[in-house]
């Protein structure tokens, strides 16, 4: 009977699952690895529950870093953190393929195999994604002097896009949520940045912005507007360079 290990969407609940799948597996039993919230189940399976563990987080990191490179890690890493479904089973099975390698350092180069394709693809889609939102990504002061922005991405991209941040405005108080992942990426001045759940910040207080941004926000929105030259639109080309889904968190397209 095949075993089915149920884990949350998050780096901790894949690569807890990573390990117990791959425990399994070198018991020669046959395991899949499936996100929480899924409901497509198959017959004559033995569901199991993931247990997260930071041990098995680090077993995991270990093991690949060792056996597959660092390189190979990243790759790794961020696919873990895409809105894919299917992410966890095509990591485990790349790590199944390596390890029929006679160097399995060079998995990554194996893009015949479908499930190293997957990973290095999905691992693709989440740096393109923090690497736009980079560039997008607009903040605003509140009223405690805190700089907040809010992003809305598909993948879980705040551990790519936060060390960015940290080292850009290494003396600012900032705060970054993902709406999406009901995540915040917090960093004080001078110290290293964490990520909060959702259910750990006060709401009201990230709505509250200073009058001082309030004012710089309406300057740069009639900039913006002035500047236009209305007889030279042309908005597929604007769609090519900002795409739509990145605009509504941008002060120049709020409404005035």
């Amino acid at each position: 009977m095949k075993t089915v290990l149920c884990c949350n969407d998050s780096l901790i609940g894949i690569f807890s699952a990573l390990y117990d799948a791959w425990k399994l597996h070198l018991q020669g039993e046959v395991c899949t690895i499936l996100i929480k919230g899924e409901t497509n189940q198959e017959l004559f399976c033995d569901y199991q529950e993931v247990i997260e563990s930071s041990k098995k987080v680090r077993a995991i990191e270990n093991m690949v870093k060792k056996n597959l490179g660092y390189l190979a890690f990243y790759d790794i890493y961020y696919a873990a953190h895409s809105f894919d479904q299917e992410k966890g089973n095509a990591i485990f099975s790349t790590l199944k393929a390596a390890s029929k390698l006679k160097d399995s350092r060079k998995i990554m180069d194996h893009l015949s195999c479908e499930a190293v394709q997957k990973v290095f693809s999905l691992s693709k889609n989440v740096g393109n994604e923090a690497h736009s939102l980079i560039e997008f990504l607009r903040f605003r002061e509140l009223n405690n002097q805190v700089l907040f922005a809010t992003i809305t991405p598909k993948n879980q991209v705040l551990t790519r896009i936060a060390p960015h941040f940290a080292e850009r405005f290494p003396e600012e108080n900032w705060l970054i949520y993902d709406q999406n992942h009901h995540l915040f990426a917090l960093h004080e001045a001078k110290t290293d940045w964490r990520l909060l759940a959702e259910t750990d910040m006060n709401d009201k207080a990230l709505t509250n912005f200073s009058w001082e941004e309030e004012k710089y926000s309406q300057l740069w929105k009639e900039f913006t507007k002035t500047i236009t030259i209305k007889e030279r639109e042309n908005k597929r080309c604007q769609r090519g360079h900002l795409p739509l889904k990145y605009r509504s968190h941008m002060t120049e397209f709020d409404s005035p």
